[in-house]
């Protein structure tokens, strides 16, 4: 069984989505609008985001624009990211947190070798480390 984190965003989630994508090496980006939605579907027809999701080392991100005035986006979670090597895990530190704030810099802990936590330019809260204590 997986997890798979969903991200709202509040109107930038096809900019967010295709950096992601970038970041972490996918080619297989998706993205369904909502003006794309079935006619029957109760909902506005925008160029917003209905959906979108790409997958990048056997995991999928997934994310969409919340509807306008449905509610405040990406209140109280995180995405997490376990790179292979402290390089990889450092280079995407690097990456995902430029122009964003950065909330632990990356380094070494008692629990990995490299872990970082920040909040993105488009104010997704990551969490960034390495798989193994022996990289």
């Amino acid at each position: 069984m997986a997890f798979i984190p969903y991200i709202h965003f509040g109107g930038n989630c096809e900019e967010a989505m295709s950096f992601y994508a970038g970041v972490f090496g996918a080619t297989d980006l998706q993205i369904m609008r909502y003006s794309e939605a079935p006619e029957d579907m109760p909902m506005p027809k925008s160029d917003r985001v209905l959906h979108s999701q790409f997958t990048a080392g056997g995991a999928s991100l997934m994310a969409s624009d919340y509807p306008e005035g449905a509610g405040e986006p990406q209140a109280g979670m995180s995405v997490t990211h376990s790179a292979k090597t402290v390089e990889d895990a450092r280079s995407r530190f690097d990456a995902l947190s430029e122009g964003g704030a950065v909330i632990m810099p990356f380094g070494p802990t008692f629990w990995s070798r490299g872990f970082g936590m920040f909040k993105d330019r488009f104010g997704t809260h990551w969490l960034i480390d390495t798989e193994a204590a022996g990289d």
